[in-house]
């Protein structure tokens, strides 16, 4: 992420990751303020084992597509809702990438999802972490059909 401003936002994709057991870093890299760093960091996330980065941004929101220009490896890009425009202006920033430079991209504040999206990248490769994917998927609808069987007799919580 960008600063650590991002920090509360961002954090949701460090806990999907923790509650899968997957091994992740958390970095302050700003596109805009440490430029040779981020190059730095992208030019060796390969070599350094990472196989996908997950990038939080919010108003002109040019790491993850900064990052995607200097790495092969798939970056999620995460708008992060500041500002004025409330993360609309970094949606519409990453999103907006030219060709054979992508960067997937979840909603405004959901990195959460840049989260899963990254254990389904995973999971391609991984047996293990496809079935925790697949107990998780599981446990989440029987978790929901008990919620309607509550809500459909009458019972709330």
């Amino acid at each position: 992420m960008g600063s650590t401003s991002d920090l509360p936002t961002m954090g949701a994709a460090s806990a999907v990751l923790e509650e899968f057991g997957v091994a992740h870093e958390t970095r302050i890299i700003s596109a805009h303020r440490t430029p040779e760093h981020m190059y730095a960091y992208a030019k060796a996330a390969h070599a350094r084992g990472l196989r996908v980065l997950i990038a939080g941004a919010g108003g002109a929101a040019h790491l993850p597509g900064m990052l995607a220009a200097l790495t092969v490896l798939p970056v999620i890009g995460v708008p992060v809702p500041i500002g004025h425009l409330v993360g609309t202006d970094a949606l519409l920033s990453i999103v907006q990438m030219p060709k054979g430079c992508p960067v997937a991209t979840v909603a405004i504040g959901q990195a959460a999802n840049a989260g899963y999206l990254a254990l389904r990248l995973l999971a391609m490769t991984d047996d293990d972490l496809r079935a925790k994917m697949l107990a998780h998927r599981e446990a989440t609808a029987e978790r929901v059909l008990g919620n309607d069987r509550d809500v459909s007799q009458g019972v709330h919580e």
